[in-house]
């Protein structure tokens, strides 16, 4: 059995490998009873799909997985702060808990910018852990990011 920080960092290699391809590295791990269901990463460029979004994907190969789309007791990691479209796809799926590595001041739909996944008016709400290797995260975006500008 995992913790949480390790399977953030199951998420981080998602990240590191996004990084690699050219993609804004952000990685997600979706996890159900100790058993990974998804990993997946950014793959927007790749795809050229404004929806392909690590939670996203990783959303969509779990629910093919268990042939459902509710994934109740399941756990998201991701290791950004959600954007209002992930939320709300976390949301849709009924995935019980959310766990996140860096905020996202500029998007971040989990308590940053936007509450969505714990908006009581919704018919469903996430618990939410964050800054679960908020460093790591944190810094892999950075200099990912530090690097296009040069």
């Amino acid at each position: 059995m995992l913790n949480d920080e390790q399977y953030m960092e199951l998420a981080l290699r998602q990240a590191e490998d996004a990084a690699n391809c050219g993609e804004v590295p952000i990685g997600a791990v979706l996890v159900k009873d100790d058993i990974v269901l998804a990993a997946e990463r950014n793959r927007r460029e790749e795809l050229k799909d404004a929806t392909a979004h690590a939670e996203m994907l990783a959303i969509r190969r779990a629910c093919e997985l268990l042939g459902g789309w509710r994934l109740s007791g399941c756990t998201l990691y991701v290791t950004l702060e959600p954007c209002p479209m992930c939320a709300g796809a976390m949301i849709q799926a009924r995935i019980d808990r959310l766990v996140f590595g860096a905020n996202d001041p500029k998007g971040g739909a989990a308590g940053t910018l936007y509450d969505i996944v714990r908006d009581q008016r919704l018919n469903h709400r996430l618990e939410v852990s964050s800054g679960i290797l908020e460093e790591e995260c944190a810094v892999l975006l950075q200099q990912f990011f530090r690097e296009r500008r040069e």
